[in-house]
């Protein structure tokens, strides 16, 4: 039996998905904004987004990047329909194909800038990702990853004690699926380890003091809706414990007097 290489697919492909997408870009998109302007890229440059999902970071790339060309990649036709249409005004630079990020179907050294954001910690053997982008990106080109790590995430105690979901959940999620849902502490390591040069890390901050309230919430929200079923299957929480947790998790958002942060890695690196 071949392996499941997108064993979160049904998660990935609900509605819910596409909510936690439009919440996530409002959220990070502002400071991660000026982490992509500190690539230089030529005129008429090629950017490739992958996974792209519904598009919400594409078309932001390609009104930021006024003279790219910018590529969508995503498996999910659903979501690559919503994003067709959503940015049809931007369609004589902006396009969406169905691919998979394991095996792009695409030239090497394609792209003056790869960007891959939101999906390493929901696929097995990221470090094989990893590498295809890099096939694809030029020498000098830049590749642009945000790698998610759900042990940076920091909420007071209400109820329920939120260092134990975070700690004990993602865990057995990840041994579950075959997923590294801390990818975000080892990303570096494997973009060090495939040769590439000046690798950075920047942290964009989610939290109740730089986002609004809401829409930070509504993230939650989304994870909550899409994931407390596949949380009860695969961990020792049930999924009625999984709803408490996110629930009281979005009470602390929605408080005024209480503080939490989401510290979400971004990485940066030059194809030799």
């Amino acid at each position: 039996m071949s392996e499941d290489l997108n064993p979160q697919a049904r998660q990935m492909e609900d509605e819910s998905m596409v909510r936690g997408l439009r919440g996530q870009a409002e959220c990070i998109w502002p400071q991660e904004r000026e982490l992509f302007l500190r690539h230089p890229l030529p005129d008429r440059a090629r950017i490739l987004d992958a996974a792209c999902g519904t598009g919400e970071i594409t078309g932001r790339l390609a009104e930021l990047f006024t003279t790219a060309d910018v590529l969508g990649v995503d498996i999910a036709e659903g979501h690559l329909a919503a994003a067709r249409e959503r940015l049809a005004h931007l369609r004589s630079r902006v396009r969406f194909e169905a691919r998979s990020i394991y095996e792009l179907g695409l030239p090497d050294a394609s792209f003056d800038l790869v960007a891959c954001r939101h999906v390493l910690q929901a696929v097995p053997h990221p470090e094989r990702v990893l590498a295809e982008l890099v096939r694809v990106t030029r020498p000098g080109g830049r590749l642009h990853v945000l790698a998610e790590d759900y042990g940076m995430i920091r909420f007071p105690a209400r109820e329920l004690d939120p260092d134990v979901f975070w700690h004990d959940g993602p865990q057995a999620y990840g041994r579950a699926t075959g997923t590294d849902l801390r990818i975000g502490r080892h990303a570096y390591a494997i973009l060090r380890g495939l040769g590439l040069r000046d690798v950075t890390v920047d942290y964009v901050i989610v939290d109740t003091l730089r986002v609004p309230r809401e829409t930070f919430a509504s993230i939650w929200m989304a994870w909550r809706d899409g994931y407390a079923d596949a949380i009860a299957q695969e961990t020792r929480f049930s999924a009625d414990e999984a709803r408490a947790h996110f629930d009281a998790m979005i009470a602390t958002l929605r408080d005024p007097d209480a503080y939490a942060v989401w510290f979400v890695p971004v990485l940066s690196a030059v194809v030799p």
